[in-house]
């Protein structure tokens, strides 16, 4: 083997490991919790095991987040002007829960406000 052929196996393993790794950090999962919308922009679902983000004011949300249909419908509690405050919901999401974000959005079910106040896993609003 030449060393122009070497370079490019360890190139090959390189990559290969690198998709490997990223393809196991993010899952998809159907998260439930407290979806909050306190300021424009600024979107985030705690649930259980944390708080995702899926939008931030001055960044690009995360992807599928514009396809999601009106959360504010329904159960939503306004706390700030502008009909800016939280709801209950389920999102279904690639997560990496190596750095504990949201990585995609595909669809996103509005639940009753009972729903995440019986639920004892969910910190409050």
């Amino acid at each position: 083997m030449n060393p122009g052929q070497g370079v490019r196996a360890l190139f090959v393993c390189i990559s290969a490991a690198l998709l490997c790794t990223h393809a196991v950090a993010s899952t998809r999962e159907n998260r439930c919790g407290w979806l909050q919308n306190p300021t424009p922009a600024n979107w985030w679902l705690d649930d259980k095991d944390g708080s995702w983000t899926l939008s931030v004011m001055g960044e690009r949300p995360v992807p599928g987040f514009d396809d999601l249909p009106d959360m504010t419908s329904g159960d939503w509690v306004v706390t700030n002007a502008g009909g800016h405050g939280y709801g209950c919901a389920c999102i279904d999401m690639d997560v990496d829960k190596g750095t504990g974000k949201a990585v995609r959005l595909y669809s996103a079910k509005v639940l009753p406000l009972k729903r995440c106040k019986t639920d004892r896993s969910l910190p409050p609003p």
